[in-house]
């Protein structure tokens, strides 16, 4: 099937167990023994099962539809979406909003970041470190025009509506979190990010209101786990462990295109399953595989073991790492599935729990360029990040996620500073009125 990974999985790891897999951990970090304890043996085995036989069906349509099964619409058809559409998008969770930014728009968009890039050449760092197009760029015109613009904070808005919430302490208003963007030459290969789900990796099982998200999971009921509760999303700590984790609840994650790219040109690999996918991940660490791999696939014959304490592909400091040898079920080389083609001003999106990835290489014949401007609603917790990264913005360092990389870009040649920002709904994203 076009549009997948096709059982080539190299070079990306694969991760099976090893006592030197094991992260050094606190004599109180037995987060799966809490865990067993709170929830007991028989709704964990319970959960596994159903969890593995319904992935069953859902893999065997994501390998038979590939690329797609990931849903497309224009912009006006996603702001006017009916309820049913609505619904048929969050149990996919991912998809393409195509014309967000008319072409022309973005185009000059990528030609003026490229020269922003390319006049402070001496002062950017980024991955790869040698010759770095994953930029640690978070200010230049380019990104504050994207992220203020009206049609992608209009997007925003609908998306975060996607969630749901009764607490009434939190709010669909996009909040324009600052991060990075890129510039990748054609015939390149990079095969440091394997596929992963951000939003933090070991705090999901560490951080009891991250774990609360889940608590269906484990108390029996995968089926009726439900990923869009914000009100119990939003206190949760997925930079509870300080590294790669945002400390921002991103509903959905989003590129921007810049330039137009397709499979195997540098672009997006999604898992196009939010509920089996995540109820799977955080089972996972419970569960030992049979001693007989032809057995793999029966999660019957899986014992639940908590003795060893591995969380395959976790580590505090990096994202949720996944790979066909550690999950199994997931049947990743078939269902780890390219986006479809983007062009200029495009969008995609997927939900923070989502497993996704990037082409390790890219065989087109031109850049790949995307900003990543992601779906921010408005919480306690991320309004208490942006009220500090307006303080970063006029002091002139990095945003608090980025702290450790990057510089002072207001010294930067192009630079604009709060005259970038294109309107005044986008300064207040921005975090400026808070």
């Amino acid at each position: 099937m076009p549009g997948r990974v096709d059982a080539k999985w190299s070079p990306w790891p694969q991760l099976m167990f090893h006592p030197q897999m094991l992260e050094k951990r606190g004599e109180d970090e037995i987060y799966e023994k809490i865990i067993l304890e709170q929830y007991g043996t028989e709704a964990l085995k319970k959960s596994w099962i159903e969890t593995c036989q319904a992935l069953e069906k859902v893999t065997d349509e994501i390998s038979e539809k590939g690329t797609s099964i990931i849903p497309v619409m224009n912009l006006d058809e996603f702001l006017a979406a009916s309820t049913s559409k609505k619904e048929e998008l969050k149990d996919r969770g991912c998809f393409v909003v195509r014309r967000v930014v008319p072409k022309e728009e973005a185009t000059r968009w990528y030609h003026d970041l490229k020269d922003y890039v390319t006049d402070n050449k001496d002062s950017i760092t980024g991955m790869p470190a040698e010759t770095p197009f994953m930029f640690n760029v978070y200010h230049s015109p380019t990104q504050q025009a994207a992220r203020s613009h009206p049609n992608s904070l209009a997007l925003q808005r609908a998306i975060n509506t996607l969630w749901q919430d009764t607490t009434n302490t939190t709010s669909p208003e996009p909040l324009s979190y600052a991060d990075g963007c890129r510039i990748r030459p054609e015939n390149t290969k990079f095969n440091s990010l394997p596929p992963h789900i951000d939003g933090g990796s070991l705090s999901r099982w560490a951080d009891p209101a991250y774990r609360d998200v889940y608590h269906s999971i484990f108390s029996g009921s995968p089926l009726s786990h439900n990923p869009y509760n914000l009100g119990i999303r939003a206190p949760a700590k997925s930079g509870l462990f300080p590294g790669t984790s945002s400390q921002v609840l991103r509903a959905f994650q989003g590129w921007t295109a810049l330039t137009s790219a397709g499979p195997g040109e540098g672009s997006l690999l999604l898992y196009p399953n939010i509920k089996l996918a995540i109820a799977y991940v955080m089972l996972r660490p419970f569960f030992q595989e049979p001693e007989n791999p032809a057995d793999y696939m029966d999660a019957t014959k899986w014992t639940l073991n908590v003795e060893r304490g591995w969380y395959p592909g976790t580590w505090k400091k990096l994202p949720q790492i996944v790979s066909p040898m550690s999950h199994p079920h997931l049947r990743l080389e078939e269902c780890l599935v390219n986006i479809p083609r983007v062009e200029e001003g495009d969008t995609v999106w997927w939900h923070a729990d989502m497993i996704h990835g990037v082409d390790s290489e890219h065989n087109g014949t031109h850049d790949s360029s995307v900003l990543y401007i992601a779906a921010v609603p408005t919480t306690p917790d991320n309004v208490a990040y942006m009220k500090g990264q307006v303080a970063d913005f006029k002091a002139g360092v990095p945003p608090e996620d980025f702290r450790g990389n990057g510089t002072d870009e207001t010294k930067f040649k192009g630079y604009l500073g709060e005259a970038g920002i294109l309107t005044e709904q986008g300064k207040r994203a921005a975090g400026f009125e808070l």
